[in-house]
């Protein structure tokens, strides 16, 4: 597996100020099989551990896998200090304007998604951006002990093929609520066991994160296979 970093968009392409883009590649040996675009979620940045580990196992599948940072987050970088995402309207053209480049520099199918957060806000713009298909890893279907104000209601029309992994006791999305909703056709659920928000299982149910995260990797290429 080659990695490695590219660099991005520039800071004037954003009205709210953000400095340069540096993007986290990693290719694949050979021709890639599709180019998936991950956000970060809310609370973490690009080169978390989970989003390194999620990366490189889905790479070492054949995708090539492209990240980047909303503006808050490279902020934070820069100075170390925390700030909240910026205004979902910013959050959403920064989405804009990262496909757009991204699509012309690769070849193949594109897929676009993210941890959390950023696989929300990839699913406010797929229907928009038409990309080959979505995928959300830890779905954020509610905020936290609040599953009866749900955020879902695109979802129900959304008409981009959809794969959502999601562990069954996420605080944010668990398995007998959201079975519940009334989802669009398009969207292909997929549990884990006893996995929490970073798909991390409770030691009791037989299995590891390091197994969790695999399986995840290989559902996303079989999605992308089909």
């Amino acid at each position: 597996m080659s990695k490695g970093r590219e660099r991005g968009i520039d800071g004037d392409q954003y009205p709210q100020g953000q400095p340069g883009d540096s993007w986290l590649w990693d290719r694949p040996e050979g021709t890639p099989q599709a180019t998936l675009i991950l956000a970060h979620g809310a609370g973490a940045p690009m080169d978390s551990d989970f989003m390194q580990q999620m990366a490189q196992r889905v790479c070492a599948q054949g995708v090539a896998v492209v990240r980047f940072e909303f503006a808050y987050m490279a902020a934070r970088r820069a100075d170390g200090k925390k700030r909240p995402p910026n205004p979902q309207a910013q959050l959403l053209e920064h989405w804009r304007e990262v496909y757009r480049q991204v699509r012309q520099l690769v070849d193949g199918p594109v897929l676009i998604g993210g941890k959390s957060m950023g696989g929300r806000m990839a699913s406010l713009v797929a229907d928009e951006l038409s990309p080959d298909a979505l995928v959300c890893l830890g779905y954020p279907f509610y905020a936290v002990g609040k599953p009866e104000k749900p955020r879902i209601e695109h979802l129900a029309q959304l008409k981009t093929r959809t794969l959502i992994i999601q562990g069954e006791r996420d605080a944010l999305g668990d398995r007998s609520t959201v079975s519940a909703y009334p989802l669009s056709d398009s969207i292909t659920l997929h549990w884990l066991a006893a996995a929490d928000h970073d798909l991390n299982p409770l030691k009791r149910s037989g299995f590891t994160h390091d197994q969790h995260l695999d399986s995840a990797a290989e559902c996303i290429a079989s999605f992308i296979r089909v």
